[in-house]
Parts: C-alpha cells; structure tokens; sequence
C-alpha cells in the first residue's frame, strides 16, 4: 500500500515526540531530520521536502510551540497541516458545465490506466444521478475501443465510437450525440503513448479546442514516482489541465507523486485509483490523506464506505440480534460480504485511529485468504446447520470440511470462536456496566488472524 514505509517512518517520529514534556530547538531539527529523509527516501520531490521542512520549523520553533505544556502534540499538529496544504489543503470537486452536456477529457501516457479509470468515473457520475457518455477516441493503441466497450457493456453504460477515423471528428461527433439522446456528461478516453511527443499534444490541443471541455483530467500512475510528476508538469504546459488522478495507489507506490505534484504542478489531486475494481475510485481528501500517514486514522472515509456498502434497515435488524445475542452464521456471512464490498480489509484497518501500522504486528496480522477459508465453511453448511452450529457433531463436521476444501480444524475452529463471541455479547448484553465478566475471550476477531 502507497505511503506504507513513509507512514511507518513518521509515525515513529510521532511517538517519540508524544513521551517529551518539553521541546528544545535541538530536539526540533532532530525530528526534522528523521521527517526529511522519510519523504526523501518515499521520492518526494527535493525542493518540496525542503520548502515543507522550513515551513514546519518556522512555526515549531515559535515560543507558543516550545513554552507549551505539550510540545509533542503541537509539532504533531503543525506536521499534520502542512503535509495537507501539501497536497492540496481542501477536496477540489469536479467541474461541470452549468450548460450540459459537460465534456471531460482524459489524457494521459499508455501504462498509466486511463481506459479503466474513464469507466471507473462514468461509474462513479452515474451513482450521482449523471448520465455519462463513455467516447472512444484512442484509435492508435490495439484494443482500446474494444476495451471502452466491454468497459461499457460491463457498466451498463453508451459507448461511442466512430472506429478509426480522425479522433477531432469524433469528438465533435459524440458531443451532438450527447445532445440529442440527454447525455449531461461526455467522457473521452483520448490517446496515450509511451512518451510525451509533438503529435499526441497536437492532437489533444485540437480536440480541446473543438469541444471546449469542462475539465482535463490527467491519469497518471502513482507508482511511477517522481516521473508522474514530470509528466503531469509538461501535460500541464500544455493543456492547462485541470486536475489529476492517480492511479495504483494501493500499489507499492511509495507515495512521493501524491506529496509532489501539488506543490510542483500547482493542479490538484481530484481522485485516487485504491484497487482494480470499478468501484476502486476515490474523491481526494488531503486532510484524511494526512491523517492516514500520519496514522490517526481516517473516519470519515471509513463512514462514507459503509453508508455506501450496508443496508440500514438490514444494519438496524442485526444490531437488535447482536444485543440479544441472537445472530446466526447466516448473519456473519451477510456481515462478511458486506465488508467484502467496502474493499480491502488492510485499507479499512489503515482508516482506523492508531491502526495504521497494524499490519505489521505478528499477533494482529490480516490474512484475507482466512475470510474466503471461513465464507467457504460457512457455504458449505446446510441452512439449519448454520441458523444452528450446536447440532453440528462429528460426521457434519468431516462433510462440511470436505466440502470446503479446508480441514477440520479450521471447522472446530471457526464453530468454538463463534460460540465464544456468543457468549461474550450475552455477557456484555447482561451487564449494564459493559464490562464482560469473567476471563475475556478473543472472540471473532482471532478469525481473520
């Protein structure tokens, strides 16, 4: 995941600063120190460290910050501000026209995942009540229509293209279609190639000028660096773009692109490409990105992915048997497909306030082949067996194991954690205080270890 050893870097920086009761100017420029060689070395770009670096000891340095009872939380603070003014400061929202149909240009180098990213945000316009065009006018690379089409089909979305022919013409061309058949967003997924050359300009300049777009959305990859940032400067040269997308983000990437290209481009982030399914686009928040690195989690994100993702009258149904400590394997499956669709589950751990590096602690580690393992025994159960695991003895136990391809252990397993948490919730149901009584168990949570 981008920002992993960046944010592991700062956050240690963090703790140190929390465990001191005053801050001397030396003790400064040593966290500044440790501050400069993590961006460094996660590729930020050399004069933005530098700049982000002076502006952080100007006010750390400042006799409120030093005389203050805690120090430490000023600087956290201070470092916290201005790596969000780094990348931006506020969301920068898309811009459309008030006179529809907009027309959004996607520009880009092959490679960087321009076609995908065009369907991921016509997905995105769509849930927002918009009826997007999708427009393919990427004539010279083999199968990019093909692509936008399937992309399309897949979405349930219009596709047009005019095959081959001048790419200027079929801009135009889609622009009077949207026109006539109430499309109020038109989306053109334009060539790339694998440099920036005098031609891909020349024709991307022409198509601007002939449907006069709303917004120049340039993709770039997240992992390529500081090379996304040169490429986003020379594209903004000469388009004027209008924002940025970054794809790959939860890639390796080591997140120096998103820190850099702000302060170097002057155009913001607008969305972040956070996994490969269609639904894996994000409006840019620098101020949770910030809270993210610096591992005081992302709440907000987190609220937005579960609104989107549970049902709330489903929500309130389980809340009621999880007080009664009614809920069934039925219902946990029903909770694990629901997380499922929220992503990842080391992304949503990483929204968590001082869960960011849970990752990386031996005795909290995340495998998400154990949730497919538990879904797998869970479907290979009959409908009474799961609405009443207790009935499930021996000769059930071999037959559920063989049919889910795991062992019988993992069966015992999941069937003795179950009843565990059962029992915990009929403690904590049982108990105004909310405290468990007794010894604690560890419950459902030791699954998904």
């Amino acid at each position: 995941m981008a920002f992993q050893n960046l944010s592991s870097r700062l956050q240690e920086t963090v703790r140190k600063l929390r465990g001191k009761g005053r801050l001397s100017e030396k003790d400064v420029d040593e966290i500044l120190r440790e501050i400069r060689l993590a961006l460094l070395e996660a590729d930020v770009n050399y004069k933005v460290v530098k700049d982000f670096v002076a502006h952080v000891k100007e006010r750390a340095t400042g006799h409120e910050v030093l005389s203050s009872l805690t120090p430490g939380q000023q600087v956290i603070r201070i470092v916290n501000e201005e790596l969000t003014q780094l990348m931006g400061g506020t969301q920068e929202k898309l811009k459309l026209s008030s006179r529809p149909p907009s027309v959004i240009m996607m520009v880009g180098l092959q490679g960087a995942g321009k076609t995908t990213t065009t369907g991921k945000l016509a997905r995105m316009l769509r849930s927002q009540g918009h009826r997007p065009l999708l427009v393919a006018c990427d004539i010279y690379r083999p199968a990019a229509i093909k692509q936008l089409q399937t992309l399309g089909q897949q979405l349930e979305l219009p596709v047009f293209s005019m095959g081959e022919q001048n790419p200027v013409d079929i801009s135009k061309a889609a622009y009077k279609h949207a026109q006539s058949h109430n499309n109020d967003v038109v989306l053109i997924d334009t060539a790339g190639r694998l440099h920036i050359d005098a031609e891909l300009m020349e024709e991307l300049v022409k198509i601007k000028e002939a449907v006069d777009p709303s917004e120049i959305l340039l993709v770039v990859d997240a992992m390529a660096g500081q090379d996304a940032v040169n490429v986003a400067k020379s594209f903004n040269e000469q388009l004027e773009i209008g924002g940025i997308i970054l794809t790959k983000l939860d890639g390796d990437a080591r997140g120096g692109a998103a820190l850099s290209v702000k302060a170097v481009t002057g155009k913001p982030i607008k969305y972040v490409g956070v996994s490969e399914k269609m639904d894996g686009l994000e409006p840019f928040h620098p101020d949770r990105m910030a809270s993210r690195i610096l591992g005081m989690g992302d709440v907000l994100t987190l609220i937005e992915k579960a609104a989107s993702a549970v049902d709330e009258e489903k929500a309130e149904k389980m809340a009621a048997k999880l007080r009664e400590a009614e809920f069934t394997l039925e219902d946990f499956q029903e909770q694990l497909s629901q997380m499922k669709e929220m992503g990842p589950i080391d992304q949503l751990i990483g929204m968590l306030p001082g869960m960011g590096n849970m990752k990386q602690l031996k005795n909290l580690e995340v495998d998400e082949s154990h949730f497919k393992r538990i879904e797998a025994i869970i479907q290979s159960m009959t409908p009474e067996e799961r609405r009443r695991p207790e009935i499930i003895g021996g000769s059930r136990r071999k037959r559920i194991a063989a049919g889910s391809g795991t062992r019988i252990q993992d069966v015992n397993r999941l069937l003795k954690q179950f009843s565990q948490t059962k029992q915990m919730l009929k403690q904590f149901s049982g108990n105004p205080a909310g405290k468990p009584k007794g010894r604690r168990k560890k419950g459902m949570f030791s699954l998904f270890q």
